[in-house]
């Protein structure tokens, strides 16, 4: 059984690593007088570069306005939170989209433009937020990435030919093509097949530990919790239990303590 806890672990035995999330004492709430309603209570958290953490719990519990508050979407109300070394809070709106340029974010809505084809779609994404690829072009990194997951015929289809388990990968290759330094998925694979969504959580899982991207995914999909690092569980917005399932991050240095 899980146990549960109140300050931020597991930690890194090499303190010198920097944590790519840091949550202190995070409280977050909708509404003002009768309409208050508190989601988050004192989140304390710590998820490290290479980690595959997923976060599980029951509808409501608050998964999903966490998430958005690490992918600074949603303004911070009290306590600190950290991405990828910088502090969210009282952050003016144009240095929130510069921390956003660092982020795949994956949502249960693939949000896809009708007018484009599953390659433009996700060459969208490579002219937002251009990065330097070895002068790969935009057009060549998105037909790999939609061969990866298994879409190399349809990569000149528009959404309307395409299923939508189809459609959600096309929208999982436009937030991984820039290869950002942290992914944040809910319920990437909820509209997808065992076989897809396999695909899917493995090529992520190689993009965490090849090129050590941090990834933070919310999943009811019980297929997938063997790629996890840790598995967080999250209850009425408290943090319940952080259960670390792989030791062996990729090498002694984001070794966990257990």
């Amino acid at each position: 059984m899980l146990e549960t806890f109140s300050s931020p672990a597991p930690v890194p035995l090499n303190q010198s690593i920097e944590a790519s999330i840091q949550i202190r004492n995070l409280n977050f709430h909708y509404g003002e007088g009768d309409l208050f309603k508190q989601v988050l209570f004192d989140i304390n958290l710590d998820v490290y570069p290479g980690q595959i953490v997923i976060l599980t719990g029951p509808s409501g519990s608050g998964k999903t306005t966490l998430l958005t508050l690490i992918g600074a979407l949603r303004t911070i109300q009290e306590g600190s939170l950290k991405v990828l070394g910088q502090e969210l809070r009282s952050l003016h709106p144009k240095q929130l989209v510069q921390i956003r340029k660092n982020i795949g974010f994956i949502f249960q809505a693939h949000n896809l433009f009708h007018s484009l084809t599953a390659r433009q779609n996700v060459m969208m994404s490579t002219d937002l937020y251009p990065n330097d690829f070895h002068n790969v072009a935009p057009a060549s990194r998105a037909a790999e990435i939609l061969g990866q997951l298994g879409l190399a015929e349809r990569v000149d289809y528009k959404p309307h030919a395409l299923s939508g388990g189809q459609k959600q990968r096309v929208a999982i290759a436009r937030a991984l093509v820039n290869r950002p330094k942290l992914i944040l998925a809910d319920e990437p694979t909820a509209a997808l097949d065992k076989k897809s969504g396999r695909d899917v959580v493995t090529l992520m899982q190689k993009m965490a530990k090849e090129e050590n991207i941090t990834i933070l995914m919310v999943t009811h999909d019980n297929r997938i919790l063997d790629v996890a690092d840790r598995i967080i569980n999250l209850v009425d917005g408290n943090l319940e239990s952080d259960n670390v399932v792989n030791t062996d991050v990729t090498n002694d240095a984001r070794t966990f303590m257990l």
